[in-house]
């Protein structure tokens, strides 16, 4: 089975699941706003079962349950000790995911328990290391909320049934080819856009785009000691990168509180200890909170052509300040460029979705683009990718990767691979072979008929810094000659049957009195 087939199969059976908890859950709120109940519950049910798990390690020599460790007021000072050492956190048995199955299977549960369990998972964590990383992680799932139900019997039934939906997802850590909660999160707003008025392309990457951003970055570097994404939503993006490199730290920044949630939430749920990642809830723009550190990889799927304030006061700030012009307050994205690239470190790369206005766009833009191009010469290559790959908007987007120190000082590689795709229902997807096919052409940077370029920066030059992919990789079909005496000769045979059928009609006309 492809990597391609395995996400479908594994998106399929979360999706199924998804779509019967939405269903227990549609009609006493908006869709917009119970899917924070669906991902906080997916995240109490995988920090239960890893408590489980550790502690079931824990205790492995000592031949004794949990539960029963727990009674013991020594053993239960030193698992909560190591505990929060190994995971940064503890659940108490009665509160584990598991103990309140088996509550609802008795009959006994009730809302006020899973509340008890999640006041106890951000309790465990004040005074230590881990505080931030957990604090107000559970804010967006409000279960004293009477769109849950009027009063504690009705709201507990209803978040049982949802509990009983999602003991029956699979994780498959190991063996994931999706990103859980990142994945719920883009079938939930899609499949009820309506309601939730926002594109989840905007924190929310799809895996093969993902896939595309992490191999770039790491072409020959099998170790990392950090990655950073300055738009980070759920965290997919970095997550991504880890499967292709060792990655040492996590850094990202978030504007939406409730995705800034999820981030973290994703960091922990795949196993990214909460000592490896800093994740920032503010402004990457306008406050940008990592600013003194450099990194060895920077991704990012930003906000297209979003609004800045684009103050004069950025004209002295070191990450704008020697281009000589900001970015349009209505078109963030050379802004975002910016910011990337002083972040990035002398040796590292740098990969960014961007919409195709960028290459081509004059103004500032321009001038910026030109100064990346001219005095820097730090960016390697442009990559068009298909339309209607990201949910929520079928615009053509462009990666751009950007070194500090590049191999290949005189030329930047363009490669158009806007066709190259499968069509699907609603969106269109990039299969394996595509993804293969754009990374090593990357690789080997050669010229290929009407797919890549090796563009010298004196012929950027002659197109005065523009970088449509089309005025490099020529894609022009020509089309077969048209025999016109066979078009005349066939126009001709038409206008004879014309002819006679107006004949015939004529008599019938005649025979009908009219």
């Amino acid at each position: 089975m492809s990597v391609s087939e395995k996400q479908q199969e594994q998106q399929a059976n979360l999706h199924t699941r998804l779509w019967a908890i939405a269903n227990d859950l549609r009609g006493n709120m908006e869709a917009n706003e119970f899917k924070s109940y669906i991902l906080g519950l997916i995240f109490y049910r995988y920090l239960s079962e890893k408590v489980e798990g550790r502690a079931e390690r824990l205790l492995k020599e000592d031949n004794i349950s949990y539960l029963k460790a727990w009674e013991d007021e020594e053993m239960r000072e030193a698992l909560q000790e190591e505990l929060l050492g190994e995971i940064g956190y503890f659940i108490e048995p009665k509160y584990l995911f598991s103990s309140l199955m088996k509550a609802i299977e008795d009959g006994k549960f009730d809302i006020e328990m899973l509340q008890g369990a999640i006041n106890d998972i951000t309790e465990s964590t004040l005074g230590n290391t881990s505080q931030d990383d957990f604090d107000h992680l559970f804010d967006d799932m409000d279960l004293s909320s009477t769109k849950l139900g009027r009063d504690v019997k009705s709201r507990s039934k209803l978040i049982a049934k949802v509990m009983g939906n999602i003991v029956q997802i699979d994780f498959k850590h190991e063996d994931a080819e999706i990103d859980v909660l990142g994945d719920a999160y883009e079938y939930l707003i899609s499949q009820f856009a309506a309601t939730a008025g926002k594109k989840a392309g905007e924190f929310y990457t799809p895996q093969q785009v993902s896939k595309i951003l992490a191999k770039l970055v790491t072409v020959g570097r099998k170790d990392l000691k950090n990655v950073y994404d300055p738009t980070c939503g759920s965290g997919s993006l970095l997550l991504r990168v880890a499967k292709e490199s060792n990655v040492r730290k996590f850094y990202g920044q978030e504007l939406t509180s409730t995705t800034y949630n999820l981030a973290r939430m994703n960091m922990l749920l795949h196993d990214v200890s909460y000592q490896n990642f800093d994740i920032k809830n503010d402004d990457t723009l306008e406050h940008p909170r990592h600013i003194d550190m450099k990194f060895d990889a920077v991704v990012a799927n930003p906000p297209y052509s979003a609004n800045w304030s684009a103050d004069d006061k950025f004209l002295e700030d070191e990450r704008f300040s020697a281009y000589g012009k900001l970015a349009p307050k209505s078109k963030a994205d050379y802004a975002f460029v910016q910011h990337m690239i002083y972040q990035l470190d002398d040796k590292g790369t740098m990969a960014v979705v961007l919409p195709h206005g960028v290459l081509f766009r004059g103004a500032a833009e321009g001038a910026i683009r030109e100064y990346l191009i001219k005095e820097k010469n730090y960016l390697d290559a442009v990559i068009g990718l298909p339309a209607n790959i990201f949910f929520g908007t079928s615009i053509p987007t462009v990666i751009l990767v950007f070194k500090k120190c590049r191999e290949n000082s005189d030329n930047v590689l363009f490669i158009d691979a806007s066709q190259e795709f499968e069509k699907g229902k609603n969106q269109n997807i990039l299969r394996d072979e595509d993804v293969e096919k754009i990374i090593q052409t990357y690789i080997k940077r050669e010229n290929v008929e009407k797919y890549a370029y090796v563009a010298t920066l004196d012929e950027i030059k002659e197109n005065d810094y523009n970088l449509n992919i089309p005025r490099y990789v020529d894609t022009f079909e020509e089309e077969e000659p048209i025999d016109i005496e066979a078009v005349k000769s066939k126009i001709e045979n038409i206008d004879k049957e014309i002819a006679e059928i107006d004949k015939e009609l004529e008599v019938y006309l005649k025979e009908l009195g009219i």
